[in-house]
């Protein structure tokens, strides 16, 4: 009984091979985003995108977040791979200085740049992540976002 199990068990290890192999186990889809209007190519650009209403736009909060960080040199792109259907907002910082913080004046209006999903205001605060929301579903998603800076 025992030896009849091995064929059994060398067909799911295959499927799970191949399964790895394309993919198949990996699910979601790939959310990329380009930056622009960037007013210099100091420091770095970094993006976070959640679905966590509660922790936006300090995703970094978030442990399932999409997080990264890339020099702002040259054209400025993230690539989120693998993002489950839901609903998502994106907030972006260029970290100038790159010391891992957003740098403020009078303790209160940015010195650097910030940047939002869906181009989401800011008023008198970041916007809320409804305003900033938008939908993964099964196709790969592409999103431009302007850099926006008050000072």
């Amino acid at each position: 009984m025992r030896h009849g199990s091995r064929p059994l068990a060398a067909l799911t290890l295959a499927l799970a091979g191949t399964a790895l192999l394309t993919g198949a186990t990996n699910g979601g889809t790939t959310v990329t985003i380009t930056v622009t209007d960037l007013r210099n190519a100091k420091g770095v650009v970094r993006a976070c995108m959640t679905d966590n209403v509660k922790v936006f736009p300090k995703c970094r909060e978030d442990p399932k977040s999409f997080r990264a960080v890339v020099n702002a040199t040259g054209p400025v792109t993230f690539k989120f791979e693998h993002v489950p259907a839901g609903s998502y907002a994106i907030a972006l910082l260029h970290d100038e200085n790159n010391n891992g913080k957003a740098d403020r004046a009078l303790m209160m209006m940015p010195k650097e740049g910030y940047g939002f999903s869906r181009d989401a205001k800011v008023k008198m605060g970041p916007p809320s992540f409804t305003s900033a929301a938008f939908e993964v579903g099964g196709q790969p998603l592409s999103q431009t976002i302007r850099m926006r800076y008050m000072l």
